[in-house]
């Protein structure tokens, strides 16, 4: 296709696309006007067309009267007074030529007859009181808009701005705000970075996204209802014996129910003694005698059922009922295949005791590495019909990347079949290879990496709310609530005038110095390193370190058997620390998580045990290439 073009229907998507400065700048209501007039000061000079958006006739006035008494000359329009256009467009028309800044605060109902579009900086005074408003706003900057791919090469152009003045009194739409500045990949106003954190607490006993399991992230955050952080106490195994579910390995996988091209539920079939085919044998022989089809006196919710559909006995539980009439449609879960179904409450049969010790069978599966073309966010209808066709009830071989709850996801999963005649097996498709056949599918690269990352999240933030009583003042610590408390200062280093890429910490910054040939060779003067203030407490697992930086911009975490590299940059600077721990640890359970003021480093023990101190030699160094 010759010259395609992109049409984006939502103007607020088309600022972003259009490279255009998303800012928001929180302060409260009653120093609004102050706030307006720093960033008046602080906008650059090439933003000369400036217009400012208020609510109502009193606001314009208002804020006019305060640019004209800070020598700011500026227009304002509204409804209520007589507008000289003329005058105001010669301004407006002769900015760029004559290189001074024109200002025009108005309201919303007065951007229809002016119809600017070469404005280069919008500042909502006032909040925009609908997404079409905000986008029309957005608008008067069309002509600044710029192809962020076309124009990558072009530096000259000029980048347009808009600045939202977020108040108190539009606290409910912080949230949808601070969403908007992470879809155009924009900065966070300070003191605001804990609110999308907060708000996906409030969902922490909701069902984990479905789009997060699928394909690794969720495209529709902003409003989809369920939880984005993995919670071990919601999400680890549930009612699962421990050998009824493997972590890792190969498995046999028999899907009964296909909800989606990747998203299935079914069991794990145990090639030796498969303990659910014997009792589904039990259940059915036993239901075959009429006498021990009773029916269930008693529906509750919960429960477990026998239940007949066609000639096959299930077990099935109770998971919504709707009347508490004597016959009344209840819904169903069959807990050893994952459906779901409705019937009546007198069709519900008593299950015996004995048939219900057995947990629940049923497994989610999903199918790694592929999702849905064009970011879609459902598979196709008839990629998911194909696979249905394909899989359902066959036996397949899979491997576990990853379990989480009664969660599985498997990569690859292949159908495999035995020739008799040859007595060899071959694997006769892939069910992710046969996705892809289809055209309707593409590579999903990060999907388990993304999971991965929760789940370390998770782990970490769990552990340390295990250790919470040793958050408290050191002089509070006792024996009873703390092996040991230690804080480590790290002073800054002067190592500006040692030529070294290793630096021994002590009275005198060059002393130790341990020269590399490269550092011999080399006229350079190696960046300033600065040590950071770190924390460590332990338990009989574990070793938590706390690394005192805020707003950490890179970062890189080294783990060995017996040491630990941690180098970050914030704001400028350069942060190493290169410890050699008292004792071994595993590298492979050991992880970092990165806070808005800190970078905890969980180290799992090799051995279990306290340690009286955490550094081998008590000696910290500084590893100055590490982000290099």
């Amino acid at each position: 296709m010759n010259d395609p073009y992109i049409v984006i229907t939502a103007l607020e998507e088309a600022s972003i696309y259009g490279n255009v400065q998303q800012v928001v700048q929180y302060c409260v209501s009653s120093e609004r006007t102050a706030v307006l007039l720093k960033i008046m000061d602080f906008t650059p000079n090439d933003l000369q067309k400036v217009l400012v958006f208020t609510n109502s006739v009193d606001e314009v006035e208002m804020v006019h009267k305060a640019l004209e008494s800070n020598s700011i000359f500026a227009f304002k329009m509204h409804k209520e007074m007589e507008f000289n256009f003329k005058d105001f467009l010669e301004h407006w028309t002769k900015s760029d030529s004559s290189g001074s800044r024109v200002v025009l605060v108005l309201t919303d109902d007065c951007m229809q007859f002016l119809e600017i579009t070469d404005a280069s900086c919008v500042i909502h005074f006032s909040f925009p009181s609908s997404p079409t408003i905000f986008g029309q706003r957005l608008y008067n900057m069309s002509d600044n808009f710029h192809n962020v791919i076309k124009d990558s090469s072009d530096q000259d152009h000029q980048q347009a701005r808009s600045v939202i003045m977020l108040t108190e009194n539009n606290e409910c739409h912080t949230v949808g705000i601070l969403r908007y500045l992470e879809h155009a990949e924009a900065d966070i106003p300070p003191g605001l970075g804990g609110v999308l954190e907060a708000e996906e607490k409030k969902k922490f006993a909701r069902p984990l996204c479905t789009y997060l399991k699928m394909f690794g992230s969720c495209k529709n955050r902003t409003v989809c209802p369920d939880r984005h952080q993995i919670n071990l106490q919601i999400d680890m195994l549930q009612n699962m014996p421990s050998k009824t579910i493997q972590t890792s390995g190969y498995v046999t996988v028999l899907p009964l129910h296909i909800v989606n091209a990747t998203n299935y539920f079914g069991r794990i079939v145990d090639k030796h003694k498969d303990q659910y085919t014997i009792l589904a044998e039990e259940i059915n022989e036993y239901f075959k005698e009429t006498s021990n089809r009773v029916a269930a006196q008693k529906v509750e919710k919960l429960a477990l059922y026998g239940f007949c559909e066609e000639t096959v006995f299930h077990r099935v539980q109770v998971v919504e009922t709707s009347s508490k009439e004597e016959n009344f449609n209840i819904k169903i879960k069959y807990i050893d295949e994952g459906r779901t179904s409705q019937v009546q409450s007198s069709q519900l049969l008593h299950l015996p005791a004995k048939f219900q010790h057995l947990p629940p069978q049923a497994l989610e599966f999903v199918v790694c590495r592929v999702k849905p073309i064009d970011n879609d966010t459902e598979w196709n209808p008839r990629v998911t019909r194909y696979i249905h066709q394909k899989i359902e009830r066959k036996p397949h071989e899979a491997r576990v990347v990853l379990t989480l709850g009664n969660t599985v996801w498997i990569d690859p999963m292949v159908r495999v079949t035995r020739l008799s005649d040859l007595k060899i097996y071959v694997n006769e498709y892939s069910v992710r290879a046969e996705i892809l056949s289809t055209g309707l599918g593409t590579d999903n690269p990060e999907h388990i990496s993304q999971l991965e990352r929760l789940y370390e999240h998770a782990r970490v933030l769990s552990h340390m709310k295990n250790l919470e009583p040793l958050s408290i003042k050191e002089d509070a610590v006792s024996p009873r609530n703390v092996s040991e408390l230690q804080n480590v200062s790290l002073q800054e280093n002067s190592s500006e005038n040692c030529n070294s890429s290793k630096v021994i910490m002590g009275n005198d910054p060059c002393d130790g110095v341990a020269q590399t040939k490269e550092a011999e060779d080399s006229s350079l003067h190696p960046q300033k390193c600065f040590y950071p203030e770190i924390k460590w407490f332990e338990n009989e697992e574990a070793v938590t370190v706390k690394v005192l930086i805020a707003r950490i911009a890179d970062y890189k975490c080294e783990f060995s058997k017996e040491k630990v590299i941690f180098s970050a940059c914030s704001e400028g600077k350069l942060y190493s620390v290169d410890m050699e721990l008292y004792q071994c640890i595993l590298k492979e359970e050991s992880a970092c998580v990165i806070k808005d003021k800190e970078a905890i480093i969980l180290l799992r023990k090799e051995k279990k045990g306290a340690w009286c101190k955490l550094l081998k030699n008590k000696v910290l160094k500084s590893c100055i290439a590490l982000l290099q």
